[in-house]
């Protein structure tokens, strides 16, 4: 313990504090937003909110200082943003406790994947434009709700989608965190923030008792395991890849699980590797020398400690915010995932047409036999996969 102390107080940086600040607050400041649209969908309490909230952080916290101080690389954790964007489809028809089942069966299936080396070889079984296209189908309500909000609050909304512009031109890095402080602005200018109690007392976490159902199972576990899988372990390790890490998928994929099924109960939705924010603590910003940079993985979990221990604080000043704003909020964040993924559906002209048919069926809200959209989107774009690419495939 001695030992380790002493590297990291040689190996500390106040650029790496930053870059795994940076990486919390803008998570904070982007796929928090669409929790709380799942938490106004789930008609949920100000207190199983506050639970939520220090679930995921202290999940990430845990599972990201842990394996930063392990294998000496930033590794940055985070709850699944696409997995979060499911619950806003599903909620009011899975109930919490459906909910909490399906994270902890998500959690045990992904660490047998884990630790069993299957993670590659699933993901062959899946197409990469079906996948793709599932996502943008899950994702494309927000960003139509980014302009509904204009019905009602068209000046802040238009104002935040300038703001976005400018910021991505100039400064495509803290684009959101502009967008966010312009829209609290705005709402503060024209008398718009919702009134609420001050309150800075620590977070206490609630336990919730999850409820098995096959409802539940096929239509939030199944695809949970997908979208984690595939939208963020996948981007995550590519990203760690190009910024020169080597470390093996398997340990990550297990200990994220592990800190998964730890905070299921108490409203925490599955730990998965960053990807978006990752890269703020894996380029030359966080250090110089590469092997120096695990330090922002670690001051990275140091930060969500703090925001999990003071959930109740995130809640109050999120609760403050319009839900116009908040969907303007979402529908930004999320505009480069939504692009993303529409340019990976799209991309294989030999399979556009099956990308097409699962974006879809995965955006058309569809409950047939009391299935969600997002499960007959992934079984009918696989069919049809199957189906187009013999076709290709024999002419």
């Amino acid at each position: 313990m001695a030992n380790l102390l002493q590297t990291l107080k040689e190996d500390w940086s106040l650029s790496a504090t930053v870059a795994g600040f940076l990486a919390v607050l803008i998570s904070y400041s982007g796929p928090l937003i669409i929790f709380f649209q799942a938490a106004q969908q789930a008609h949920v309490s100000t207190a199983i909110m506050i639970s939520w909230i220090w679930g995921i952080s202290i999940g990430a916290a845990i599972a990201g200082i842990y394996l930063s101080i392990k294998f000496k690389v930033p590794v940055i954790t985070a709850w699944s943003a696409p997995g979060t964007a499911l619950l806003v489809t599903l909620f009011p028809h899975v109930s919490l406790n459906e909910a909490v089942a399906a994270y902890l069966t998500t959690a045990v299936v992904i660490f047998i994947i884990g630790i069993t080396g299957y993670f590659d070889k699933l993901l062959k079984w899946i197409p990469q434009d079906v996948a793709a296209g599932m996502m943008a189908g899950i994702l494309f309500q927000f960003g139509l709700g980014l302009f509904k909000a204009t019905d009602s609050m068209p000046l802040i909304v238009f104002g935040m989608l300038l703001v976005f512009l400018i910021a991505k031109r100039f400064t495509p890095r803290y684009a959101m965190l502009w967008v966010l402080v312009s829209g609290i602005a705005l709402s503060l200018i024209m008398g718009k923030m919702n009134p609420v109690t001050v309150d800075f007392s620590l977070a206490i976490p609630q336990f919730i008792m999850p409820e098995w159902t096959l409802n539940s199972t096929l239509n939030l576990a199944v695809p949970l395991i997908l979208v984690s899988l595939i939208g963020q372990f996948l981007p995550g390790m590519a990203i760690m890849r190009l910024s020169g890490y080597n470390t093996p998928a398997k340990p990550i994929i297990a200990v994220t699980s592990i800190a998964s099924f730890a905070v299921a109960c108490v409203g925490g939705i599955t730990i998965v590797l960053a990807s978006i924010t990752a890269a703020l603590c894996m380029g030359k910003d966080a250090h110089e020398l590469k092997d120096k940079r695990y330090i922002a993985g670690i001051a990275n979990g140091i930060f969500y400690i703090l925001g999990g221990l003071f959930a109740g604080s995130i809640v109050m000043l999120f609760s403050l915010l319009p839900k116009e704003l908040v969907a303007a909020l979402a529908g930004l964040a999320l505009l480069g995932a939504i692009a993303t993924n529409i340019s990976v559906a799209m991309k294989n002209e030999a399979q556009r047409e099956a990308a097409l048919i699962t974006f879809l069926a995965t955006a058309s809200g569809m409950h047939f036999l009391g299935l969600s959209s997002v499960f007959w989107g992934i079984c009918i774009g696989v069919l049809a996969h199957l189906i187009l690419n013999k076709r290709h495939t024999s002419s």
